[in-house]
């Protein structure tokens, strides 16, 4: 089945466990369609460039998922009719990298800078 990476962005009066409960519905949805949800991260409440809704932050999440083309069609048409669901962005990628994202590892690069300190 062909690889995707997803980026999802929800609004940001949700609490954390809410915005990851969304990523838990969504890969419920892939379940459901023949698909599965290979692994996520939560990347927290961040500024976003540009507002969005009237939003300057948001949850952003990213998933990675194994599925057919019509369960993540399916998808990302649930999530944009989603009310806390701000944006979505899908690529689709000829492999999953190892490991944690890059967004991940500057977290635990900035985790370690202030140890040392």
């Amino acid at each position: 089945m062909p690889l995707y990476e997803h980026v999802m962005i929800a609004r940001q009066d949700l609490s954390n466990t809410q915005a990851e409960a969304l990523v838990e519905h969504f890969g419920a949805v892939l379940a459901d369609n023949g698909g599965k949800l290979v692994d996520h991260e939560y990347w927290g409440v961040k500024t976003m460039a540009y507002k969005i809704n009237k939003n300057r932050k948001g949850h952003y999440a990213f998933l990675r998922t194994d599925a057919p083309a019509p369960a993540v069609q399916e998808m990302e048409r649930l999530m944009r009719l989603h009310d806390d669901v701000m944006r979505v962005l899908t690529v689709k990628v000829d492999e999953h990298a190892e490991g944690p994202s890059v967004q991940m590892q500057k977290r635990d690069e900035r985790d370690q800078r202030r140890r040392a300190s």
